[in-house]
C-alpha cells in the first residue's frame, strides 16, 4: 500500500514537470551600452560626439558603487572622450598601490573636489591658475565616487587626498537626480559634480547641458514607471518627515547648522 502511494506521488511530480514549457521565458532586450532594458535606455541622450575638455576628470570609485543600478559614473565616462575621464577603484589610495593614481594625486596641477575645512571655491582655484605666470594649468579634477560615508572613509584613509589642494562647488539649486535621496540640499551626484566643474573650468555651460541629458532621461523613465521624487534627508529631517531615527552625533551637527530645532 505504501508503494502505491509513493508511485502516485511520483506520477504527480512527473505530470507537473511535463506541463512546464520547454523554452525558457523570453528575456527583455538589454542595451549593450548602458546595460539597462532597451525600453528605459538613456544612451540616446548621450552627446553625439564625446566631449573633450582641457582637463581630465579622475574618479576614485568605492568598489560598492559599481553594484548600484542607478549610478551616474558610467554616463560621465561615456559622455567624455577616451582619456578625459579616468577611473580608479578602491577603499583607500596609498603609495605604490595603483599605477598612475599617485602621480595624479601628488601633482600640483590637480585639485580634489571635496567639502573639507580647507576647501575653497573652485572658481578661486581656476582664477589662481589663470593669474599665474607659470605654464602650469589645471589638469585633473579628482572626484570621490560613492555614498557620503564611503567618500569620507576614502578621504580619511588616503593621506595623499588630505594633502591635495581642495575645492568645492558653490552652485545654487538642488540635485536633478530626483529619484535618489541626497544627504543634504546641496549634494550632487558624481555626474552633476563633474558637469558643474567642467562648465566652470572650461567656461562653457554646454558641458552641463550635454552631460546631464542622460540623467534627465533616466529620471523621466523611472518616474514614468512608478518611481517617486525624493527629497534630501536634510529637507525631510527639517520638515519632520524623515522615517529613520538619527544618532546623537548627527542630531548635534544638524542643530548646529540650524537644520533641526533644539527640542
Amino acid at each position: 500500500m505504501d508503494g502505491e502511494i509513493e508511485k502516485s506521488e511520483e506520477e504527480h511530480v512527473w505530470e507537473d514537470l511535463i506541463g512546464l514549457p520547454a523554452d525558457p521565458p523570453a528575456m527583455r532586450d538589454v542595451c549593450g551600452g548602458c546595460k539597462r532594458p532597451s525600453v528605459v535606455c538613456w544612451c540616446v541622450a548621450l552627446p553625439s560626439e564625446p566631449l573633450t575638455p582641457s582637463c581630465r576628470i579622475v574618479l576614485l570609485q568605492h568598489p560598492a558603487e559599481e553594484k548600484r543600478s542607478l549610478r551616474t559614473a558610467s554616463m560621465l565616462m561615456r559622455g567624455l572622450s577616451s582619456g578625459s575621464c579616468l577611473l580608479f577603484k578602491g577603499k583607500k589610495f596609498l603609495q605604490n598601490r595603483q599605477d598612475g593614481v599617485m602621480d595624479i594625486l601628488q601633482s600640483p596641477n590637480s585639485v580634489l573636489l571635496f567639502p573639507s575645512r580647507k576647501s575653497v571655491n573652485l572658481l578661486e582655484v581656476v582664477r589662481d591658475f589663470e593669474a599665474s605666470n607659470s605654464p602650469q594649468r589645471l589638469e585633473n579634477i579628482v572626484i570621490i565616487d560613492g555614498t557620503w560615508p564611503q567618500a569620507k572613509a576614502i578621504y580619511n584613509n588616503s593621506p595623499a587626498l588630505q594633502s591635495m589642494r581642495q575645492a568645492k562647488l558653490m552652485v545654487g539649486g538642488g540635485s536633478e537626480y530626483v529619484i535618489r535621496t541626497q544627504p543634504t540640499e546641496g549634494c550632487l551626484s558624481t555626474l552633476e559634480t563633474a558637469a558643474e566643474a567642467l562648465s566652470l573650468v572650461e567656461d562653457d555651460v554646454t558641458y552641463r547641458r550635454l552631460l546631464l541629458a542622460p540623467l534627465k532621461v533616466l529620471c523621466d523613465h523611472q518616474l514614468d514607471h512608478g518611481a517617486v521624487t525624493h527629497q534630501s534627508k536634510e529637507f525631510r529631517i527639517k520638515t519632520q518627515t524623515y522615517p529613520k531615527l538619527i544618532g546623537k552625533r548627527l542630531s548635534r551637527v544638524l542643530r548646529q547648522q540650524g537644520v533641526m530645532g533644539s527640542n
